[in-house]
């Protein structure tokens, strides 16, 4: 039988970091549909073990019946059996003495016969004892798929070292679609000894209760509230801060009058009050970058030197200033310049918390070809002599996206224009300095202002590529969407569902191939994805349409209320802490700015109960660990969600983190990933949410 080794060679994933070796799959995702929604409780103590032959004590050949070695890499090592059992007289023993790469483990018998059955949508306890030297060792689950048969899962969790027998018990997500029957099993992924015994499965579930919404349509379409008050700036940039306020950042906010009066603008806002706090702004951070660094604060990066001049020999030209917002003070503190002016350029952060910043147009106003590196232990971006340069220039705002493994996803979402040579999306590796383009992203160059976000969980490494058109042409944008596996041995985007569609100003409904472009998409704490907002031309024509994509089935549920304020060039959606969804922005050719402020309510806001955080052991969380809360009741699903910082459809840091949990009564042990590739270090918001599909108001923690 192939083992996972195989699987993960075809793939590429390097070898030097416990998930990296692993990879991740698709199948942490679950659907929370009310339709399909899941009520966990607590087992029964006289719930059925699902496992064959649990305590190994039953032999053929001298090892456990119903249990096989695995494993892949390169390492000495050895599997048997030990007689210092935790019950009986037998016990499986791995031990390496020397590793490259790789792992060795003992799981059950991937076999029709040995393999415990198990219901698609449902989720198990799995509980074993043991004992281990290292640190170096975390529960693997694979799957069996009907249609595509045996393939790993997951890393559930990592464990802890002991020297005398410890339980360790991880509750799954709920399996997915065409999940027929599981293994799993303890791995072994540096020098050690691992010994293992007293297997458990138990079904953990039970049928959902009754929806008790009485909202009426809110209950399905959700419900959107335009505020009392206007925003006190144009929000071209906003930033959800680690104390729930937003940043919002105009520079001259496309205004030249504003421009050459000096007037640059960035305001705080609280929702929690509705107002606003003015923050001194020293240069026109305009289409800026930024990103949140590892701390709370926010890195801005570039932004605007000059407008186009009126004769037009002349078009905007980029800064090479660079700042750091801190939330604690509201004010700006000036760093070192980067290599070259940068206006419109990417900011993405590394798993070291490192930043890469590409693209935008230069002090000349010319494409910038310079990559820019932040150094986060030093607080400064390094000489272009520091840098591994590639000398490409990635466009305007491109979308580059955190891998697994470290390199970067340009998904093809840009702005301004067509897109790049090539095929319109590539993975980009800093330390290697190659470019290799991923095929498969529709028509290429009209994905102007679409928006690409990575598909809850980040641990699938799916990146969905939403809608766009080309602002120059001003042709009809389009409904398109695309989906692309990043753990594929050959990554290659695949043509998604098709955006549904909405009204045009006066009630005139959408027609033929008509989508949008500006469109915003947002995570939400339930693992979908909101779509909002959009045009269907170049700074005019706003679409009113919005709907929710579930990553499990690959649908989008259309017709969601809409925003009664069009929202197109220069707008935002993005998630607040209370798991609503704020709305801003609107720049219309003529040079107008809408300065309302809309604020989204998704329908799960009114199935019923809240559940409650009542209390976090820790608010600074190392990778790999398990972290202790308390809720109000009994949750089915725990989540870090990366907060926002958004502007012009691109939000490339954007992510949900999966946290299998350990539950015991209302105390719940979440397993961190141990692969900050998958969740870069900083703030993040802690959601839960219970068997009705709402979610707790999230705590804010503190990763890496």
């Amino acid at each position: 039988m192939a083992d996972v080794g195989f699987a993960r060679a075809q793939q590429k994933v390097p070898m030097w970091s416990p998930e990296l070796r692993r990879g991740l799959s698709r199948v942490l995702a679950l659907t929370v549909l009310l339709t399909a929604a899941l009520v966990v409780a607590a087992p029964a103590q006289a719930a059925d073990n699902l496992v064959q032959n649990p305590s190994g004590e039953a032999l053929t050949s001298g090892f456990p019946n119903c249990f096989e070695k695995a494993g892949f890499g390169t390492n000495t090592f050895t599997i048997g059996t030990t007689t210092d059992a935790h019950t009986g007289s037998v016990a499986t023993k791995v031990s390496i003495t020397a590793i490259t790469s790789g792992d060795r483990k003992v799981t059950m018998a991937r076999t029709a016969a040995c393999a415990p059955t198990v219901t698609a949508g449902r989720q198990y306890d799995l509980s074993v004892w043991y004992k281990s030297t290292t640190v170096a060792a975390a529960m693997t689950v694979f799957r069996h798929d009907a249609t595509a048969g045996w393939q790993y899962w997951t890393d559930l969790a990592t464990l802890a070292a002991t020297s005398t027998y410890a339980q360790k018990t991880v509750r799954t997500p709920p399996l997915p679609t065409g999940t027929d029957q599981i293994v799993w099993g303890l791995s072994l992924y540096g020098t050690g000894t691992l010994i293992t015994d007293d297997y458990s499965m138990v079904d953990a579930t039970a049928l959902p209760p009754t929806p008790t919404c009485t909202a009426g349509v809110a209950c399905t379409k959700g419900q959107w509230q335009v505020m009392p008050y206007q925003s006190q700036v144009r929000g071209i940039h906003a930033v959800v801060l680690q104390n729930g306020k937003i940043l919002l950042v105009a520079g001259s906010g496309n205004d030249t009058a504003a421009f050459r009066a000096g007037t640059f603008k960035t305001a705080v806002y609280d929702p929690a009050t509705g107002t606003f706090t003015n923050v001194t702004t020293p240069e026109d951070l305009f289409c800026a970058g930024h990103v949140q660094l590892a701390d709370g604060k926010v890195l801005v990066m570039g932004g605007n030197k000059q407008y186009p001049t009126a004769d037009g020999t002349s078009g905007f030209k980029g800064l090479k200033s660079s700042y750091l917002f801190d939330p604690a003070t509201n004010a700006y503190t000036k760093i070192n310049a980067m290599t070259a002016g940068h206006w419109y350029p990417s900011a993405t952060v590394l798993g070291n918390g490192d930043v890469i910043s590409l693209g935008g147009l230069g002090e000349d106003s010319k494409g910038t070809a310079f990559t820019e590196y932040y150094k986060a232990s030093e607080k400064r971006w390094l000489a272009w002599n520091e840098v591994k340069q590639t000398w490409k220039w990635w466009g305007l705002y491109p979308t580059m996206v955190l891998m697994q493994d470290g390199r970067l996803f340009y998904t093809g979402s840009h702005t301004f224009g067509a897109g790049l040579a090539g095929s319109g999306a590539s993975i980009y590796d800093y330390n290697a300095k190659t470019i290799t383009d991923v095929p498969g992203l529709q028509n290429k160059d009209y994905r102007d202002q679409s928006m690409s976000v990575m598909l809850p969980p980040a641990q699938d490494q799916r990146v969905m590529t939403i809608g766009g058109g080309n602002g120059h042409t001003n042709v009809d944008a389009n409904r398109l969407t695309d989906i692309i596996d990043l753990k594929a041995a050959s990554p290659t985007y695949k043509p998604g569902p098709l955006i549904p569609q909405g009204t045009l100003t006066g009630g005139v409904a959408q027609s033929g191939d008509q989508g949008k472009m500006y469109v915003s998409a947002v995570l939400l704490p339930d693992g979908t994805v909101f779509e909002t907002g959009g045009a269907l031309h170049n700074r005019a024509d706003p679409v009113y349409e919005a709907s929710i994509f579930d990553p499990i089935s690959n649908t989008f549920r259309p017709r969601m209320a809409t925003d009664p304020v069009p929202r197109s060039y220069h707008s935002s959606a993005f998630l607040l802490p209370d798991g609503r969804v704020m709305a801003i922005g609107e720049n219309p050719g003529n040079g107008t700015f809408d300065m309302r402020i809309s604020v989204y309510s998704p329908p799960y806001l009114f199935q019923g109960t809240r559940p409650v955080i009542q209390s976090v052991a820790a608010t600074n969380w190392a990778y790999g660990s398990t972290q202790k809360i308390t809720v109000s009741a009994p949750v089915v699903r725990a989540s870090l969600i990366r907060p926002a910082a958004v502007t012009h459809s691109s939000d490339p840091n954007q992510r949900f983190v999966e946290l299998p949990m350990t539950v015991s009564g209302n105390t719940i042990g979440l397993n961190v990933t141990s692969n900050p590739n998958i969740a870069p270090p900083g703030w993040y918001m802690l959601f839960v949410h219970g068997a009705n599909g709402v979610p707790s108001v999230a705590k804010w923690v503190k990763l890496g």
